[in-house]
């Protein structure tokens, strides 16, 4: 081993290249040269005395060590943040950079309401967004890259610290000439579940829906389609593929303008995902976090008002 002690410049060098497994992608990703990449990756081994990169012409991958050299380098950098940081955000919160992390079925909805609170409330916020699905977004919140998501839950967020929003009840969702659609309300009952139509695995939201159907007649196994998109389903829904399972907060948004698809909502214990805003436990960056849930709070209530009666209701912190 070298004398020389390991940067955190070259602990990034080493995260970003893990990240992308190719030097020209987490070059680009860092703003420097593939050659400086290249020489911090090698300055590091040679002062850890060991190889932690393997490559070849077609191929990088990092070694058994270096992946938990990965590991820690992940827990020093995002250390090394919150020190950089804390600072600043005694002296006024909000008021620094903030990297945010958004499910793709919440970030086209939730973020046109909360984004403009935010100029308003806290100019000085320099707002770093990031749209990745749950499991992603928790791994970098862990690994220090994000400092707080917006997620759906039921999901394992692996003893993140969570502060619950509210609830985003679900609704029905066909196109027009359906029987259900001609009711007001409905109930999970008056589905046929052989017609409801889901999101493809990985997105929370297909695992959502199928937990509020929980009726023991649904095999999501033996779907023949599924969407890749949230915009996908809602065009299989309204070409008459069969009907799907939508929260309110996208109904409300307008996304189904244009087409001939009709909502009803549930009248009898609706089912609902809750939306909560999540950060490490250890981050230092509490009173942001509190203020931050409080602001989409606000805004999602002042976006419902206006649009007229909502069955909305605010949840509990479970920090």
């Amino acid at each position: 081993m070298s004398s020389a002690l390991p940067t955190i410049r070259q602990l990034k060098y080493l995260i970003a290249l893990s990240e992308t497994l190719n030097f020209r992608q987490a070059s680009e990703k860092l703003f420097i040269t593939q050659s400086t990449l290249s020489s911090g990756i090698k300055e590091l081994e040679e002062s850890l005395g060991v190889i932690l990169v393997e490559r070849t012409k077609r191929s990088v991958r990092l070694t058994v060590v270096g992946l938990e050299i990965l590991r820690r380098a992940q827990s020093i950098v995002s250390e090394v943040h919150d020190l950089g940081t804390v600072t600043e955000n005694f002296k006024k919160p909000l008021s620094a950079e903030l990297r945010l992390g958004v499910i793709p079925t919440i970030a086209p909805f939730l973020l046109p309401m909360i984004i403009p609170a935010i100029k308003i409330n806290h100019p000085k916020l320099k707002l770093y967004l990031r749209e990745d699905y749950s499991q992603k977004l928790i791994e970098q919140i862990q690994n220090g890259i994000l400092d707080f998501a917006i997620i759906a839950l039921p999901f394992d967020t692996n003893n993140l610290a969570t502060n619950s929003l509210f609830k985003d009840e679900f609704w029905w969702v066909a196109k027009k000439g359906q029987k259900l659609t001609e009711l007001k309300e409905i109930s999970i009952e008056d589905i046929n579940l052989s017609e409801l139509l889901l999101l493809e695995e990985g997105h929370c939201l297909r695992d959502h829906a199928i937990e509020a159907c929980s009726t023991g007649k649904m095999n999501p196994n033996k779907q023949s389609f599924a969407a890749t998109s949230l915009y996908t389903l809602i065009q299989m829904i309204d070409n008459g593929l069969g009907c799907t399972l939508l929260p309110e907060m996208i109904v409300k948004s307008g996304a189904l303008s244009g087409t001939d698809l009709i909502a009803r909502p549930f009248s009898n214990k609706p089912p609902f995902r809750e939306i909560a805003l999540i950060k490490r436990k250890g981050d230092n960056r509490k009173i942001d976090f509190s203020l931050l849930a409080d602001l989409i709070i606000s805004a999602r209530k002042q976006y419902s008002s206006r649009l007229g009666a909502s069955r909305i209701q605010p949840l509990t912190s479970k920090n």
